[in-house]
């Protein structure tokens, strides 16, 4: 069951990680945030984390109560913890600066993640 959760475990990590960087280790790219570039990175990082955390809610045991309520409370662990992620960006990670804009993208790719989850996992055997 654990084994499961590792993608999702790491995944959460590895977003910590990217967020918690200082501001001046981000390379600076001009033309990228003329396209909003940033927000598309925010709504995929956080679209994967919504897809890794549906698919180990799933491989509970079927009396569970996470497994009943998967999607709900995927989408609530995700979107809550984007949230506080930008509040530590702006309150404790150096150089960083939490953004609305930002708490919007990571919120929209685990709203994305939630719809795409079933037809992806049809598609994807490793997500059923």
């Amino acid at each position: 069951m654990v084994k499961k959760f590792l993608p999702f475990i790491l995944w959460t990590l590895v977003i910590f990680g990217l967020c918690s960087m200082p501001g001046k280790s981000i390379p600076k790219i001009n033309w990228l945030e003329l396209l909003s570039f940033d927000k598309f990175v925010h709504a995929g990082i956080f679209f994967v984390e919504q897809l890794f955390l549906m698919h180990a809610l799933i491989s509970l045991s079927e009396t569970s109560f996470f497994k009943k309520n998967y999607k709900w409370i995927s989408v609530f662990f995700c979107v809550t913890y984007g949230g506080c992620l930008e509040i530590m960006q702006y309150t404790i990670f150096s150089e960083r600066s939490g953004d609305v804009l930002d708490f919007i993208a990571n919120s929209t790719g685990c709203v994305i993640g939630l719809f795409l989850f079933n037809p992806l996992a049809k598609k994807i055997k490793w997500l059923a």
